[in-house]
């Protein structure tokens, strides 16, 4: 059995939940760790009409796109006004911090150890490759177009470098060599086609890129069954964040994590989805699991029946420690 190389996942991804008071709000870090995120993604979680908010260290804090819309980059002054030692400071947007509203912000740390890379580029319209500081061949690339009213880009691993998808829509993959070049990452570059979705000229991008880290993160597959005896997919660690989406028909990006729902009960494992505004909802379709998940319903989001599904994820804890210690069930 592989053992982790990250005892410790809080040095790198947490989730906050928090209350908003729709004036200014310090937002402080529950882990192990400290952390002071190099990217927030946000989300009301009992609003309906709010939407996701996307913010990095990159870019500046105060600088947001959403992860549902098609919306260029905006300043938004009164959003994210800081990244913090442990944490993050907000003003009194309502979409982050509407007065008595729920929310809830993954942050991921910016590191070749975890995995993880935010890669700020300048379209040219021309096949080209693109540097990134992943440490490994990145498995998810998540692109925007920040000067433009388009579509979020998604590169995965399992459905290869001919195909895409939208995080703001529920399409299922499309084939095309303008995206990706035809061209698998590498543990240095990733590469671009001439869309203009990815590589417009002279628009500003923004590429979020993922690799495998052995008991932190990864980028995988399985096939659903359509019944409650669901798939079991194994991870290696207890998933903090999980999100879900099926490549061969139009479903929605289904997000999950431990924070909002600590405990595996019937209809009690709460979910969002990515490219909607949707507020929070019990929903009964998986268990998240000391080594991974396993879908529990016929939800066509999760567990259709023949249909094959991507996930990323980030663990709360490693099944087993760098020390060979097996680590607590949930």
């Amino acid at each position: 059995m592989a053992y982790t190389t990250i005892d410790d996942p809080s040095a790198y991804f947490q989730t906050a939940t928090y209350t908003g008071n729709g004036g200014t709000l310090a937002v402080v870090n529950t882990g192990n760790s400290d952390l002071q995120p190099d990217m927030l993604w946000g989300k009301v979680r009992n609003g309906s009409s709010n939407n996701h908010e996307l913010h990095d260290s990159v870019r500046g804090a105060t600088k947001r796109i959403k992860p549902n819309d098609v919306d260029d980059e905006q300043t938004q002054s009164n959003s994210v006004t800081s990244f913090d030692s442990d944490g993050f400071s907000l003003g009194s947007d309502g979409d982050l911090n509407g007065n008595n509203g729920t929310f809830v912000a993954w942050q991921w740390k910016e590191t070749a150890t975890a995995g993880f890379d935010i890669v700020a580029y300048t379209g040219n319209g021309s096949n080209r490759t693109i540097s990134h500081s992943c440490g490994a061949i990145p498995k998810m690339i998540i692109i925007k177009d920040l000067n433009a009213d388009d579509n979020w880009n998604v590169y995965t691993a399992p459905t290869g470098n001919d195909s895409h998808m939208h995080l703001n829509l529920n399409n299922a993959t499309s084939g095309s060599s303008s995206y990706w070049n035809d061209t698998t990452p590498t543990s240095s570059v990733f590469s671009l086609g001439s869309n203009g979705a990815v590589n417009e000229n002279a628009n500003n991008f923004i590429a979020y890129c993922f690799a495998d880290v052995q008991g932190f993160s990864k980028v995988g597959t399985y096939t659903g069954n359509g019944n409650a005896n669901g798939a079991f997919v194994y991870t290696g660690f207890k998933p903090a964040f999980l999100m879900i989406k099926c490549t061969d028909a139009a479903r929605s990006w289904q997000i999950h994590n431990s924070k909002s729902s600590p405990f595996n009960t019937d209809n009690n494992n709460a979910r969002l989805f990515a490219n909607l505004t949707d507020a929070e909802a019990a929903n009964s379709s998986l268990d998240l699991l000391s080594n991974g998940f396993k879908t529990r319903s016929d939800d066509v989001n999760t567990n259709g029946s023949g249909n094959k599904y991507i996930y990323l994820a980030f663990a709360e804890n490693p099944f087993v420690t760098s020390t060979g210690i097996p680590t607590p069930a949930r």
